[in-house]
């Protein structure tokens, strides 16, 4: 874990799978989330409204959805990283509202399933 979802706004000019490639990397760099557990994913919004409506305004907000017991430092700074790093490929051409958060998982009422974990013990 962490899972991390990058929502934004179908008028966004970027490369959005070269976007959610940053985000991924600036989280294994940053080491908080286990290889096996982590997942980014994007989704597009088709229909929003950015503060006057221009239609030139767009949006990204971040969630890193994960389990509970990390200190709040380790995670403002993982959450600043995955920020940081999507702002820079973004670039400033075009006026971006940015989000970023954490919602932490309660663990007693998820069920998880993960065999990837088997296969990169495998390949080790």
């Amino acid at each position: 874990m962490p899972h991390i979802i990058v929502e934004y706004s179908d008028n966004l000019r970027t490369d959005i799978e070269a976007l959610i490639d940053v985000v991924h990397t600036a989280a294994l760099v940053d080491g908080l989330a286990d290889v096996d557990g982590l997942r980014t994913r994007a989704a597009v919004r088709t229909n929003f409204r950015v503060a006057t409506g221009d239609p030139d305004f767009a949006f990204v907000a971040i969630t890193a959805r994960m389990g509970p017991g990390r200190s709040r430092e380790a995670t403002t700074r993982f959450l600043t990283a995955l920020l940081d790093a999507a702002e820079r490929h973004v670039g400033v051409e075009q006026p971006v509202a940015w989000s970023a958060e954490v919602q932490e998982i309660d663990p007693e009422v998820r069920i998880n399933r993960n065999r990837i974990r088997d296969h990169l013990r495998e390949r080790q």
